[in-house]
């Protein structure tokens, strides 16, 4: 507001609703007096800006106003109003109340595709066409020879089908996948792209043919649980097993042993000796003789492993295989690789309110939002996360506050979730307050994004998104829009709304959209200990593919 005399001026304030085509229809009571009425601003000096509140619950989300002004200076008015200037309030995201039913399971999983960082000594030959080990020669000039060869995409021939999961098998969904894959859960590992193996006896002079070859193909699974009440053991357990099925012996060879040494790098584990079965279930021992070939000739090695210790281990193991032919005394031992970060098995005591318990921490769960039931939820985590650089998803995983933390309060203790979410969410008279909002959302809780259990909640000491007050978040709150509901800019704290710079998030939520999200979150669902990773999903908004326009929720089954 500028005045030619320097003097002070306040602005008059008139919003209209519009026609179809954006003119002025009819005035708007924006005082609420029931007359059509105005608002006028304070006095200002001259040159700076007039501004008005208008009070809450008189403009409504998703309608069409214009609005025009009028300054006056004490003694004159303007002449003419100023010109009409249309505007809409816009939630970010619209949704209905939430639905009474769901299908959403917000802990089931999907198997993750991986690949060996060790795969052996006796797989890692340049050409990928695998290493062969050989034994010294004996006295009549022999020596057995063993080589790995890797799986490829062309050989799922290979290995001949066995139409049904054998009888205990740890992992029964590995049978359906693909031969020259492996994949791993937080407690399962399907390995089927360890490839055939070689066992060659010969003469020690290499321009003689081999006097006999034995050909195997081998498949591997690794079981933990995540607590007594999985395995039947009253300790930490995971089990291990080994799938070879012979598709050729040699005559010459009479027959075959093969053995299967496992090195388990652990301070406190009690490791069976192996025991061989049948594809049926039945006894066997390693043993296959000269015409014994084909999927129905598949012997399994199994092995079990308790860990009996305190705290948390993570356990490396390292695999070979040992072959004798019954022609020879003759042993060769083959080198097929260690577990490496991806198969590492860690076991653990520190959850509280669960038994000791393993898992396969490599494996990033992936947590989804009830977006059904929870939709006011899941559209405030959807929009933080697509203004926040996709935090929760992709190359930027979420990592939980776990009870383990070395993270501590000045007290000394370790540092909590209520921690966090006093930095956010404070309470009290200088605490964080509500927005005014419809009656039919109930009590309005204060909501943080990232979630106060988590490393990257702004509340977190040393972490990426710490901030020493929630009102350095986005600020956002749940109302009324239209026939259903929206998010929508708290412009209390932040006049313009958020600037999208912030690295945190704090909403006012209905009670029940706050507190029942995370309900299954649980740490000993994947065992999930101090900064362990995990991805966050809300399916009733992804299918929007940016957030610079609103989001409409979308059923999910």
């Amino acid at each position: 507001m500028t005045d030619a005399d320097g003097d002070t001026v306040n602005e008059t304030f008139q919003v209209y609703t519009t026609n179809a085509d954006g003119t002025p229809k009819a005035p708007v009571d924006l005082d609420g007096s029931g007359s059509n009425g105005v608002l006028v601003s304070p006095y200002v000096p001259s040159g700076s800006e007039a501004k008005v509140t208008v009070p809450y619950g008189i403009l409504k989300p998703g309608v069409v106003y214009t609005f025009r002004g009028s300054a006056y200076d004490g003694s004159l008015y303007e002449t003419v109003w100023s010109p009409w200037a249309n505007f809409r309030i816009d939630p970010y995201v619209t949704f209905p109340a939430p639905q009474t039913s769901s299908s959403i399971d917000s802990v089931a999983q999907k198997a993750q595709e991986i690949f060996r960082s060790d795969p052996g000594g006796n797989l890692m030959a340049p050409d990928s066409g695998g290493k062969q080990k050989c034994s010294s020669a004996d006295d009549a000039g022999h020596k057995l020879c063993f080589s790995f060869t890797p799986a490829k995409g062309n050989d799922a021939k290979m290995r001949p089908s066995v139409r049904t999961a054998a009888a205990g098998d740890l992992v029964p969904w590995c049978e359906d996948e693909p031969y020259d894959h492996s994949y791993i859960t937080r407690t399962d590992a399907c390995l089927k792209s360890l490839g055939s193996g070689n066992l060659i006896f010969a003469s020690t002079d290499e321009s003689d043919p081999p006097l006999g070859i034995a050909t195997f193909n081998f498949e591997q699974r690794i079981k933990a649980y995540r607590n007594k009440g999985e395995s039947g053991s009253d300790f930490a357990e995971f089990d291990q097993q080994l799938f070879i099925t012979p598709t050729h012996i040699d005559s010459a060879l009479q027959g075959v042993n093969l053995y299967w040494p496992i090195t388990t790098h652990c301070s406190s584990c009690d490791v069976t000796s192996v025991r061989w079965t049948n594809l049926d279930g039945g006894i066997n021992d390693g043993r296959w003789e000269s015409g014994e070939e084909g999927a129905y000739a598949t012997q399994i090695a199994n092995v079990t492993t308790k860990w009996t210790g305190t705290g948390k281990e993570g356990i490396t193991l390292d695999w070979n295989v040992r072959g004798q032919v019954d022609v020879s005394d003759l042993t060769v031992t083959s080198d097929y690789g260690s577990s490496g970060p991806e198969l590492t098995v860690r076991c653990d005591d520190t959850i509280a309110g669960s038994a000791p318990g393993c898992v396969l921490p490599y494996f990033t769960p992936t947590y989804t939002v009830d977006t059904n039931k929870y939709p006011a939820a899941g559209a405030y985590y959807w929009l933080m996360q697509n203004k926040s650089g996709g935090l929760g998803t992709g190359d930027e995983p979420l990592h939980y506050l776990g009870r383990d933390t070395t993270v501590t309060r000045p007290d000394g203790a370790p540092w909590t979730k209520d921690d966090s979410r006093k930095v956010v969410c404070p309470t009290g008279s200088s605490g964080w307050t509500a927005h005014v909002t419809d009656s039919s959302l109930g009590t309005q809780t204060c909501d943080e994004f990232a979630m106060a259990t988590t490393h990257e909640s702004g509340g977190f000491p040393g972490g990426p998104n710490q901030v020493t007050s929630g009102d350095k978040c986005a600020q956002l709150f749940v109302d009324k829009s239209g026939s259903g509901y929206g998010l929508f800019a708290d412009t209390r704290i932040a006049v313009n709304g958020p600037s999208w710079s912030e690295t945190c998030g704090r909403a006012g939520m209905p009670s029940t959209q706050n507190t029942g999200p995370f309900n299954l979150l649980q740490p000993a669902t994947w065992r999930l200990l101090d900064n362990d990773a995990f991805y966050l999903s809300n399916p009733g908004f992804e299918h929007c593919t940016s957030a610079s326009t609103t989001c409409a929720w979308k059923k999910i089954g």
